[in-house]
């Protein structure tokens, strides 16, 4: 295997760098795709208790003590808590979208890797022609096999090694893509869960006001 690496030249050295960082990235990704690290189901039990209480200022310090994108969302929330709902509303799916931007950033160096390989391949190919065609101008045409298998060999060797890391690091890009928009739209769920009983205290405030505002007349004929 390592001489087979080490026919593919310079080129062929860069190519299977880029597949180590892609295996690293791809493991580091596996790791922190996961629940437990975008949105820890105590994290969403301790905030809906907290919100449930009337408990805003705790909310807050729970999610400072526990850093993770749900708890980046909910904080942004909190902080519109003066507003108005759809204030808060719109605040969320911002501060959601933005964590998926986050995330989706992160997963781009496997695509990059998946585009850039396979046109270190094709350099590599482009160069053991030249290097084969070379030995045929400096024979003037009566160059044998064996002189003209190490620039073809060349060739495909880097040909194969960028098309090998290149397949797999597209596919793990999509399968990640995929992995956070599912994770997303969970964790979109999980913040209308948190947010639930702050949003009916403030229905409650609002109707309870309206009635307020209403004139006496109103009141009774709506009694009666």
């Amino acid at each position: 295997m390592l001489e087979i690496i080490a026919s593919g030249g310079l080129v062929g050295l860069v190519i299977f760098l880029l597949s180590v960082t892609a295996v690293a990235f791809a493991v580091r990704f596996f790791m922190s795709l996961r629940q437990e690290k975008i949105f820890p189901e105590h994290l969403v039990n301790e905030l809906h208790e907290n919100l449930a209480n009337g408990q805003l200022q705790a909310a807050n310090n729970v999610c400072v003590e526990n850093p993770s994108p749900l708890a980046k969302v909910v904080s942004m929330g909190l902080l519109e808590n003066d507003g108005d709902w759809s204030d808060i509303e719109k605040t969320l799916e911002d501060a959601i979208s933005d964590q998926a931007s986050r995330l989706f950033r992160k997963i781009e160096i496997l695509s990059v890797i998946g585009t850039i390989a396979p046109m270190l391949g094709l350099l590599g190919t482009v160069l053991g022609m030249i290097t084969a065609f070379q030995q045929i101008a400096a024979t003037q045409g009566s160059a044998q096999g064996p002189e003209l298998a190490r620039g073809i060999y060349q060739a495909l060797v880097t040909t194969v090694e960028g098309l090998i890391v290149a397949i797999p690091s597209i596919g793990l890009f999509a399968y990640f893509r995929n992995r956070i928009d599912q994770m997303m739209a969970e964790m979109t769920t999980k913040v209308q869960q948190i947010f639930l009983p702050l949003k009916r205290y403030r229905r409650r405030v609002a109707n309870s006001a309206n009635w307020q505002n209403r004139s006496p007349a109103s009141r009774n004929t709506e009694g009666a």
